[in-house]
């Protein structure tokens, strides 16, 4: 049993085909069914039902499942910590992040990181915030910068670093702007613009309707702020937008609820071995989110994703 079998093992487990397991491992498929050839025959079970046009794990497959995860993560991080050993900051460092922070807050962090560690390779992957916390807990990357998570899994640690302050918004022109007192009632009757119901914005919003006994009328969903102010702006709908976007495009509505926060931070799975690259990069983000002065302050968000 080698780390080759037990990746090509979970690969196709997770996509329950041999074909896709291959694309995932750059591998031809044929060099993935001998590995989990070979391992099956050296734990003497199979670990796969062979269906016509599907498989699916054995008993001794579901067995085999998390402790192929737990030995891949021991082994992953028992290099990371000697890796570490030498105090350099180099390596690729994998980064998850929603477009409202990675086009709007961390540009300056991502400046000041690669001039002081040039020997680490950046690689940026734009995810909601539902996504980027299923990256987070599968290790498909290391960090992750979104929206936090009331519900914060276990397996997860947060920093916040950042919030954005909600509004409620529609057009200057549209008939909610000529009411004198809004209520959820009364918005709930209106067409709402909204990210899409996996995000974390929008179950904040659901939830007030819902406990208010209402209903959200959600059309044409997205998660990009930009194109939410938009639809907006030409009277589609109202929304929820953070206050640093609210400009004479938009008609800043008196939200009838609690005060809406939207908590932004970096995220790391808890039982997992930091790298080097990725330790500065959270040591830079909380150092100088906590100064005042720091440009991030000086950044005025108008696009991005929920």
């Amino acid at each position: 049993m080698d780390s080759q079998q037990l990746k090509a093992f979970l690969a196709v487990a997770r996509h329950q085909s041999f074909s896709l397991a291959a694309e995932q491992l750059f591998l031809t498929q044929s060099a993935v069914s001998k590995r989990i050839q070979q391992l099956e025959q050296q734990l003497d079970s199979p670990l796969f039902e062979r269906h016509n046009r599907s498989i699916s794990l054995t008993e001794s497959g579901q067995r085999l499942l998390p402790k192929a995860r737990e030995i891949l993560e021991l082994m992953n991080d028992t290099q990371i910590q000697i890796s570490n050993l030498a105090g350099s900051v180099e390596g690729t460092l994998n980064i998850a992040t929603s477009h409202h922070i990675g086009l709007h807050r961390i540009p300056p962090f991502l400046t000041s990181f690669v001039r002081q560690y040039p020997a680490v390779r950046l690689d940026i992957r734009f995810l909601g915030s539902e996504d980027a916390y299923q990256a987070v807990e599968q290790r498909r990357v290391e960090l992750a910068l979104t929206t936090l998570d009331e519900r914060q899994p276990d397996r997860v640690t947060a920093i916040p670093l950042w919030q954005d302050d909600m509004v409620c918004v529609c057009a200057p022109g549209h008939p909610l702007a000529c009411q004198q007192q809004i209520s959820l009632s009364s918005l709930a009757e209106n067409v709402a613009i909204l990210p899409e119901p996996d995000t974390i914005t929008y179950r904040v919003v659901d939830a007030a309707f819902r406990d208010a006994g209402l209903t959200l009328e959600t059309h044409m969903p997205t998660n990009y702020l930009e194109t939410i102010k938009m639809m907006v702006s030409v009277g589609l709908g109202w929304s929820v937008l953070p206050s640093s976007m609210a400009d004479d495009q938009l008609f800043v509505l008196p939200w009838p609820g609690a005060p809406m926060i939207r908590p932004l931070g970096v995220i790391h799975l808890a039982n997992r071995t930091l790298t080097n690259a990725a330790s500065a990069f959270i040591a830079l983000l909380s150092d100088s989110a906590t100064e005042p002065t720091n440009l991030i302050h000086d950044i005025v968000a108008t696009e991005g994703e929920a």
